[in-house]
């Protein structure tokens, strides 16, 4: 049975050290240190109050918001087929806290550092039957001590982009036991299997299934009422929706939506910020301004009269998406990355992204049908005048339009599918029948303080 290196334990050790000092500057990395601290107690206190070892423990992992809506999907199929099932839940990113709340988990919190002494405890109160991990997030100390104490270890969604920082060598030495102790993985499509050969997973314990997050996707879209107040702030004017929008984005949209609004007064733009702190929303509101465009209406206040609303709260894009009739998605200019274009597209809407696309597979489905475009400037003057063309040609012909929106809502339905599949997989893992074997392993102090 593979295990982790000195190497990587220092590692962590001077990450673990380094945080505290990361978390003066970032408030995120400050509230997630602070909820990390307890989260291993917390976790044994729930094992053993509740914990029945007469039933299955299935303990899923997600690092953030896009991992975790991946794992909700499949966590509800599983529940389906296996009721008596109990299941952890959890997840690394202070962003995911909101989405674990709401997971159907029997306990969610933070994962504790990736440390033997931490990692002995969980597994010896826990006892998991099977480990789950979301898309790419292995640790590779809970995923080597829990596969050699016997529990099965699957890696679901998996997708690896070709640019991946852990296909480097390094990455590869440190991490790799970690992906050598997999049982089964799912991969997204071929490529993704192919590379999840170079991680360590074994090629034979790897099936293509596609992407949960095209079932989440349809299932959120559907929650959405249709009496959503949310579904009116477009009025019926040509509405474009930017979602997860960063800096950079919002400097290309607002310059493109002058020059829109001055052709099209009926013209509407809906932003939703990726992190709508108050200092970003007055950034955004200042901006707005400067480019001779009215004051932006907050959310919270908004009616179908506003040309410009300002999303301020979280959890809502998903409606927010069904109020346009194009939409624009964030992340792809800078370094954040490009977030999820299926959202929009499962509202059969057309879509259109910066130039930093690459990595994100579904934009590269998405631009394959014909149903999205990308940016491809950087520079903010050019972007915008490319942006303003796009909108403008959406506006003035609404059956081309309609046509690419079309076409996106394929390439979701065609991708539905991929869940119910992947719980096939893990409900078939839990069933084997086989005795637990999972080692007694010597009790140690879990490190809380980080």
């Amino acid at each position: 049975m593979p295990s982790t290196s000195g190497a990587y334990r220092a590692a962590i050790r001077l990450g673990m050290a380094v945080a505290p000092a990361l978390g003066l500057l970032r408030p995120r990395i400050r509230a997630g240190l602070r909820a990390r601290s307890a989260a291993g107690e917390r976790l044994l206190d729930w094992s053993r109050a509740h914990r029945d070892p007469s039933r299955p423990l299935v303990w899923f992992h997600a690092a953030s918001v896009g991992e975790g809506r991946q794992a909700e999907s499949v966590l509800l199929a599983l529940r389906r087929r296996c009721p008596e099932c109990q299941i952890v839940y959890t997840h690394f990113s202070p962003s995911a806290e909101a989405l674990a709340e709401g997971i159907p988990s029997d306990v969610s919190d933070y994962l504790p550092y990736d440390l033997p002494e931490n990692v002995d405890r969980l597994l010896q109160t826990l006892q998991p039957d099977l480990l789950v991990f979301a898309k790419l997030d292995v640790w590779p100390e809970l995923s080597t001590r829990a596969a050699g104490g016997g529990a099965d270890l699957a890696l679901i969604a998996a997708t690896v982009s070709p640019g991946s920082s852990r296909l480097r060598w390094l990455a590869r030495r440190l991490l790799g036991p970690g992906y050598r102790a997999i049982t089964v993985a799912a991969a997204i499509a071929p490529d993704d299997a192919f590379r999840l050969e170079r991680l360590g997973v074994a090629p034979e314990r790897i099936q293509v299934l596609g992407d949960p997050r095209f079932d989440s996707v349809v299932a959120r879209v559907k929650a959405v009422a249709p009496d959503d107040p949310l579904l009116r702030l477009g009025g019926g004017a040509p509405t474009l929706v930017a979602g997860s929008t960063w800096p950079e984005d919002e400097a290309v949209l607002l310059r493109a939506f002058a020059r829109i609004f001055r052709e099209r007064p009926d013209a509407k733009l809906i932003l939703v910020p990726h992190e709508p702190t108050a200092a970003h929303l007055a950034r955004v509101e200042r901006n707005t301004r400067a480019v001779g465009l009215p004051s932006p209406v907050r959310l919270g206040s908004a009616t179908e009269r506003d040309s410009i609303v300002l999303g301020d709260r979280v959890g809502v894009l998903a409606a927010l998406y069904g109020a346009g009739t194009m939409a624009y998605v964030g992340g792809g200019f800078g370094r954040a990355g490009l977030h999820s274009v299926l959202e929009p597209a499962a509202w059969g809407l057309p879509v259109v992204f910066g130039p930093h696309w690459q990595n994100s597979r579904d934009a590269g489905l998405l631009l394959q049908a014909g149903a999205a475009r990308a940016l491809a400037r950087e520079r903010t003057g050019p972007a915008a005048q490319a942006l303003h063309n796009q909108w403008q040609d959406w506006i003035r012909d609404e059956a081309a339009r309609e046509t690419q929106g079309a076409k996106a809502l394929e390439v979701v339905n065609s991708g539905l599918g991929a869940s119910e599949r992947t719980a096939d997989l893990l409900a078939r893992l839990i069933s084997r029948q086989r005795p637990r074997k999972l080692r007694s392993w010597a009790p140690t102090d879990l490190q809380s303080k980080s």
